[in-house]
């Protein structure tokens, strides 16, 4: 389904609700949504790529989106609003003193960062798991790492927000952010910086041009240092880091700042 048509369907189940009181509300609604769903699943990859016995879980279980938010016929209503109450918290405040890894500090702190940020602004929990099940039947991450999905999404919502001219914000489109790239010819190893990266698009056709050359678990961590964002809105922020960890990027090294 086109990226127009899924937000203008979740933008129809929320405008009904009581919580969402205009455009901003609704778009930091949908974003922490993607996030979680998207951090889910790279938590799966890990659990497959790294030793059972040694993983260290990130998000507890009962908060994981596969726990909660798949199931379309879960649980929904006031136990969905209680619990998601509880998984803000949960998340705000995610204790990684006992952890030995030095990636699972990160990943919980990127966790910590993003929930901080962004709110359930929804009153009704039976609409809530409308959205929910509407993300889950048009979102594949799987094929967003061979799409321009979540471009795609901020356009649209830039669109809604009727602000793009206004707020002097323009998304540049991928053909051109590959044709840069490829005049580049960013190598290896190079520190790779967008200073407003917006939804890491050109970072993201950076990770495409630079696929072939990452061959070993040593050159993915090499390409995860090397690529680094600044992005001062949150909303952009937030799509942009869900956007490079939907293209295999563990722990995005993007800035909220200016």
């Amino acid at each position: 389904m086109a990226v127009s048509n899924t937000t203008k369907a979740l933008k129809d189940i929320m405008r009904i609700d009581a919580g969402i009181n205009g455009d901003a509300q609704y778009i930091e609604q949908i974003t922490w949504m993607l996030f979680l769903k998207a951090f889910d699943y790279k938590e799966q990859e890990w659990e497959l790529i790294e030793n059972e016995n040694e993983y260290e879980p990130v998000i507890p279980s009962e908060y994981r989106w596969s726990t909660w938010a798949d199931d379309s016929e879960g649980i929904t209503g006031v136990a969905l609003l209680s619990h998601v109450d509880k998984m803000f918290i949960a998340l705000r405040n995610l204790d990684s003193s006992m952890d030995i890894k030095e990636e699972t500090k990160k990943r919980k702190w990127l966790i910590r960062n993003v929930m901080e940020g962004v709110n359930n602004f929804m009153k009704s929990g039976t609409l809530l798991r409308q959205v929910v099940n509407k993300i889950n039947a048009d979102i594949d991450f799987e094929e967003a790492k061979h799409s321009h999905l979540f471009n795609g999404f901020y356009g649209t919502m830039l669109r809604d927000l009727q602000s793009a001219g206004k707020a002097g914000e323009f998304y540049t489109p991928r053909p051109i952010t590959h044709f840069i790239v490829e005049m580049i010819n960013p190598k290896l190893g190079e520190v790779i910086l967008d200073p407003a990266c917006g939804t890491c698009g050109f970072l993201e056709s950076v990770i495409e041009h630079l696929e072939s050359l990452v061959k070993t678990a040593s050159d993915y961590r090499i390409l995860q240092q090397t690529l680094k964002g600044i992005e001062k809105k949150p909303l952009p922020y937030l799509l942009g880091v869900t956007n490079l960890i939907a293209h295999g990027i563990d722990v995005p090294d993007i800035r909220l700042d200016n």
